[in-house]
């Protein structure tokens, strides 16, 4: 929710923002946002970021960061060698002070690797853990929720196992309803101040996750045609990055779904 003060969400609604630069986390902020997913190459779904931008964020902010820890593009089931770079990163980020971690691993036939997570989660400490959307892969949805209740993990990020959130939102709703508050459900995959309020009404959610990004042009006058530097399709010369007045939307979208709830004697108030 949105604290008349301060401008920010309380605890019983939370806006997060994925963001892989320092511009798209102060926008964020800014903004309006609880909490940030930090990460590094969020067009092709986010990895891992790296330390530097972790101090950069913290430097610039003051909002909570939960440090996304994929190791690579593709499916969520890792190797030996992936994994002991995932313990790595968990204690390198617990140290550096983050406030959480997303962390996910699968096991071939779609459950969750449970040996893998169970050592992610005893290194993250006391930090806050978040399921990331490996989960909307996995074989179980409703195993795989007790899992992570029983692991201890605080919340899920999920589309519903759908492309989208509004198209998953009757696995949502379930979720929430299974879950009973012992785990925060959070909404994920196109995300806007266009679906949070159906997402609210129809699923009972109460968490969105959010890019918020918008398309920037490169500065570069300069520009050398027919020489790409990574997935085929994207042009070199666009930058995808939040914009804070996606945020504030979505933020103004929140306050008014939490004013609509408080008692008439608070509205007044």
């Amino acid at each position: 929710m949105i604290n008349e003060g301060t401008g920010r969400a309380d605890p019983q609604y939370v806006l997060e923002v994925c963001a892989d630069s320092v511009e798209s986390a102060i926008a964020a902020w800014s903004g309006g946002a609880d909490r940030v997913e930090l990460c590094s190459a969020l067009i092709i779904g986010g990895l891992s970021p790296g330390p530097v931008l972790f101090r950069q964020v913290r430097q610039y902010t003051d909002l909570e960061i939960r440090v996304l820890l994929r190791p690579r593009f593709g499916d969520f089931c890792y190797s030996k060698y992936e994994h002991e770079a995932l313990r790595e990163e968990v204690e390198m980020f617990r140290e550096m002070g983050a406030d959480g971690v997303v962390i996910g691993s699968l096991n071939p036939d779609g459950t969750l690797n449970m040996e893998q997570m169970e050592e992610l989660a005893h290194l993250a400490g006391d930090m806050k853990i978040t399921m990331h959307r490996a989960f909307d892969v996995c074989r179980d949805p409703f195993e795989a929720l007790e899992q992570c209740i029983g692991l201890g993990i605080d919340t899920i990020l999920t589309s519903g196992q759908k492309a989208s959130a509004w198209e998953g939102r009757s696995l949502l709703a379930e979720l929430v309803k299974r879950a009973a508050g012992r785990i925060e459900i959070l909404a994920g995959a196109g995300i806007g101040p266009d679906s949070i309020a159906g997402l609210a009404d129809f699923t009972g959610v109460r968490s969105f996750h959010m890019s918020g990004k918008e398309v920037k042009e490169s500065r570069m006058q300069f520009r050398r045609g027919g020489v790409p530097m990574g997935l085929p399709g994207f042009d070199e010369f666009e930058i995808w990055q939040t914009a804070e007045e996606n945020v504030r939307a979505a933020s103004q979208i929140i306050r008014k779904l939490m004013l609509s709830e408080r008692p008439d004697s608070e509205k007044q108030a």
